[in-house]
């Protein structure tokens, strides 16, 4: 029993070092000729460094981070800690993923100071400096133990009452939970950044001309102070229903002109219309479902403790197999399904910019994206299907340029 969970964590490790692998080499193939013009000869060769730098990393950290979770099974020793903890039920549930954190933290914190204090000051992308990195860290960690203690206790203490009633009651409640974080996400982005409202002028008028003409009420329109973290650009939506709030960073305003600005929120809006964060929280819920249920069918497999060395159920070690043996799998064939939903999403969301009369603006957009992202310009077709939130780039300025030819044929 033990040697099959640490053969698929194997496992789980080989499949992303064969799409790592496959990333890498994306940086030998030819750039399709609709995107060209976004990188010149020197930049293109910055890309590949970027690319080579970021593969790189993430295979050590990976082979670092399974190593250390082979280890640790291997030696039992999140037996050991559940037995030095005590014998209280959530204590020695608690001690098992409190290693877990422990060990996370480490590894995590490596990985994101090599991503970001190293490669990403190499290429330009880091604005953060050393105070404020750890600052988030620490804020990350706190959240973690609090999220992972607070879910993991009140599991066990409904499981302890319900029985296998719990299902639909604790995956109701993860819904809930994820809903509520999604709500709460400005006041949470406010916690670590700093905003001020948009100057008057012609981008706050286009913009607030946009959404009012599909009835949303424009609560606010505010500049995050991104650049004190990054040189990347974005900017977002908040608040849920028809009232919204229009978040940009700081660094789109730099980035691009008015029109092109409002073409990103026009496509932004599309989402909005066409229900697509519904939708896909429908998928959420089904994948919540699969999470929750397996946690049920772990808290149940008595002889799988005992192969590691526990005497008898874990709820703490339950999550840790849930962690490393069925959120893999589940994520890699749920998100092949939310992939490909949020991919035809996405251009749906184009087409309504294109709707709006932006369609030649989100093109500028999205290429000055790409160029500030260094982002990969000609993926390959496996790694677009396997792992893509978003179509390639030169897809969707090919879909793009089709409906604009269509809209002037009729005209």
């Amino acid at each position: 029993m033990k040697f099959v969970c640490m053969a698929v964590i194997a496992a789980v490790f080989v499949y992303q070092l064969i799409l790592n692998l496959v990333d890498l080499k994306s940086a030998d193939r030819p750039i399709p000729e609709g995107v060209k013009d976004i990188y010149d000869p020197q930049t293109y060769r910055k890309w590949r460094c970027y690319k080579r730098d970021q593969v790189l990393a993430d295979l050590m950290f990976s082979a670092a981070e399974t190593a250390v979770t082979l280890l640790l099974l291997g030696l039992n020793v999140y037996a050991e800690i559940a037995a030095a903890v005590g014998d209280h039920v959530c204590w020695a549930a608690l001690g098992t993923p409190g290693l877990y954190l422990a060990v996370d933290t480490v590894l995590g914190t490596a990985r994101a100071y090599v991503n970001t204090m190293v490669i990403e000051e190499k290429y330009g992308f880091n604005k953060t400096g050393l105070p404020l990195f750890v600052k988030d860290r620490i804020k990350s960690l706190l959240l973690s133990v609090l999220l992972i203690g607070g879910l993991l206790t009140l599991f066990i203490r409904l499981h302890l009452l319900l029985g296998s009633a719990i299902l639909p009651v604790f995956a109701a409640l993860l819904m809930a939970i994820l809903l509520t974080v999604m709500v709460l996400y400005p006041f949470f982005s406010k916690i670590s950044n700093k905003f001020e409202p948009l100057e008057e002028g012609e981008l706050k008028a286009k913009l607030t001309a946009l959404m009012t003409s599909h009835g949303y009420t424009v609560k606010s329109i505010e500049v995050m102070k991104a650049s004190e973290r990054t040189t990347r650009s974005n900017g977002y939506f908040a608040g849920a229903g028809k009232t919204k709030t229009i978040v940009l960073y700081d660094n789109l305003l730099g980035a691009m002109d008015a029109d092109e600005i409002v073409a990103v929120f026009a496509h932004e809006m599309g989402h909005g219309l066409h229900r697509d964060t519904l939708k896909l929280q429908g998928l959420n819920l089904l994948n919540v479902i699969l999470v929750v249920l397996s946690m049920m069918l772990l808290v149940n497999g008595g002889p799988l403790y005992a192969a590691f060395g526990f005497e008898g159920i874990n709820y703490g070690f339950a999550f840790l197999l849930l962690t490393y043996l069925v959120m893999p799998f589940v994520g890699i064939v749920m998100g092949l399904i939310v992939n490909a939903c949020s991919r035809r999403a996405e251009y749906r969301a184009d087409g309504q910019a294109v709707a709006e009369g932006y369609g030649t603006a989100l093109i500028g957009a999205l290429k000055t994206l790409a160029r500030e992202d260094l982002a990969d310009l000609a993926p390959a077709r496996l790694l677009v299907l396997l792992t893509y939130s978003h179509p390639p780039l030169a897809d969707r300025i090919r879909q793009i340029e089709n409906k604009l030819q269509a809209r002037s044929g009729k005209t």
